[in-house]
């Protein structure tokens, strides 16, 4: 890629150490205008003040856009409709947030006519992947910069020492060097201090959940209203999504539900240690597993949950936008027709499990399931139904015995 000829580039911009850097080491390398995107999805950071570092930085312009909706709406509430868990444990929360940023900078790079685009994620870790792959599954001719596979930096601590021989002020110190990334649905902790899976996660550095030791003695039960798959009341008060789970993140978090302390398997090819906090969406999981369990068919269930390991890899991997991902996800939403009823979920000091479901769709009889007697099930049909389900089993042992004989 020739520098000269990149004149402007949109950058996706947190106001964090690293975007911070690179705005500033954009404009000493290639010379060029730097427009700043800062999605809210929920982070929870003063963006007035994220606009106006990046300005002080040397940003051209900055656009700020609260995403918060569409991001639950038509992110995260599809993902949970397909029960995404990578490698047993991790939610996602990171995955699902980076489709929706480097979208929004494809469409804004196309308004603003500007020749790349921009993002933070280091050469080692998902991230740049995540960000690549949607670019060029939107725009394929677009050109990208990705500083981390660039410049000579070697760590996070010599970025620290060129933002301050920059003037430009960063939260993340020698002392404190893990990276941290919060949206509306997690936050995320790795690196430094964490990078010893043997070491336990200092407790100072969670900030959505209190520990499971501190949390209340008293359990607390939720009610959780769905429709077609999708969360749409606490507690009989119907809310907006992005509302919806901000309520539930207050909850779960006050009863330290949703903590993952997980050595996971990089797209990339190495493995990582990532700690995670997930309330809301611990919550609504649960929820959601509980409810298709008197809704959904046995074989539509056991089929599904078949595909599930690779509709999370596809997500963690970055191909939101795949035509695999889009084909998975019109089946899994076909399987949520009936998924409409009422779940109740029991939080107590770390966990989440599920004491109550009902559904005017449900499939569950318990004319048939009851120990009592019952006049809708014929006991004695089982046993041809035995005989027949064994019958490959019989001829196989008949045939050792012949063998053997």
């Amino acid at each position: 890629m020739k520098r000269e000829s990149i004149k402007k580039v949109v950058l996706a911009y947190s106001g964090g150490l690293d975007t911070s850097v690179i705005l500033k080491w954009l404009q000493e390398t290639y010379g060029c205008k730097v427009v700043a995107f800062c999605a809210d999805l929920g982070q929870g950071e003063d963006l007035k003040a994220v606009k106006a570092k990046a300005l002080a930085v040397g940003a051209a312009k900055v656009y700020i856009e609260d995403l918060r909706e569409v991001f639950v709406r038509d992110h995260i509430f599809p993902m949970l409709r397909g029960n995404a868990v990578y490698e047993g444990s991790y939610l996602l929360g990171t995955s699902i947030a980076r489709p929706l940023i480097a979208r929004r900078q494809i469409e804004i790079a196309r308004k603003e006519g500007a020749d790349a685009v921009s993002h933070g994620a280091t050469g080692k870790g998902n991230d740049q992947v995540r960000f690549e792959v949607t670019y060029l599954a939107l725009d394929p001719k677009v050109r990208i910069i990705a500083p981390w596979r660039e410049w000579t930096f070697r760590s996070r601590r010599e970025l620290i020492e060129y933002a301050s021989s920059h003037q430009i002020p960063v939260t993340a110190t020698k002392a404190k060097p893990y990276s941290m990334d919060l949206n509306l649905f997690h936050v995320s902790y790795e690196g430094g201090i964490l990078e010893d899976p043997w070491e336990a996660p200092p407790e100072e550095i969670f900030q959505m959940t209190v520990s499971p030791e501190r949390a209340p003695n008293k359990p607390v039960e939720v009610e959780l209203d769905y429709e077609q798959g999708d969360p749409v009341a606490v507690d009989g008060k119907r809310m907006s999504p992005a509302t919806l789970l901000g309520h539930l993140n207050r909850l779960g978090g006050e009863h330290g539900i949703g903590r993952v302390d997980l050595v996971e398997n990089r797209y990339v090819g190495m493995k990582s240690r990532g700690v995670y906090e997930t309330p809301g969406g611990t919550i609504l999981h649960v929820g959601h597993r509980g409810l298709e369990s008197i809704t959904l068919d046995r074989e539509v269930l056991h089929l599904r949950d078949s595909l599930i390991p690779r509709y999370a890899e596809l997500i963690y991997d970055g191909y939101w936008y795949a035509p695999e991902r889009e084909m998975l996800q019109k089946a899994f939403d076909e399987a949520q027709r009936d998924v409409t009823g009422t779940v109740r979920v029991k939080l107590y000091k770390g966990s989440a499990t599920v004491v109550g479901r009902r559904s005017a769709r449900s499939l569950y009889r318990l004319d048939l399931a009851t120990f009592e007697e019952d006049e809708a099930y014929r006991q004695k049909d089982a046993e041809g139904f035995i005989r027949l389900s064994a019958l490959r089993l019989a001829i196989r042992a008949q045939r050792r015995k012949e063998r053997t004989s």
